[in-house]
């Protein structure tokens, strides 16, 4: 899977960050996450969904950490939406 990360995505492995790949079925999920002295390897399997997998055109995209859990609890990232960040310029 490192090298995956690193041939295919073009990344590097050992930097602080979980590598999240998902099988064709969708029912099943791997993280590789490196930890100074060794890689760790996850996987989740569920007995009877699917996970919510991105169908973006891009090859790698970015989660946030709280985006990884929502995705690990099956909820469709795609589909929440957040309030708009607004920017205020004076309180009275």
């Amino acid at each position: 899977m490192a090298i995956v990360v690193e041939q295919s995505m073009g990344l590097d492995p050992f930097q602080r960050a979980a590598f999240a790949f998902c099988n064709r079925r969708r029912d099943r999920i791997k993280l590789l996450i490196y930890d100074r002295s060794g890689f760790w390897m996850l996987l989740k399997r569920l007995e009877a969904d699917r996970f919510h997998w991105s169908r973006s055109q891009e090859a790698v995209l970015t989660l946030t950490t709280e985006e990884l859990h929502w995705l690990l609890d099956g909820i469709n990232i795609a589909a929440v939406r957040r309030h708009p960040v607004r920017q205020y310029h004076s309180v009275g």
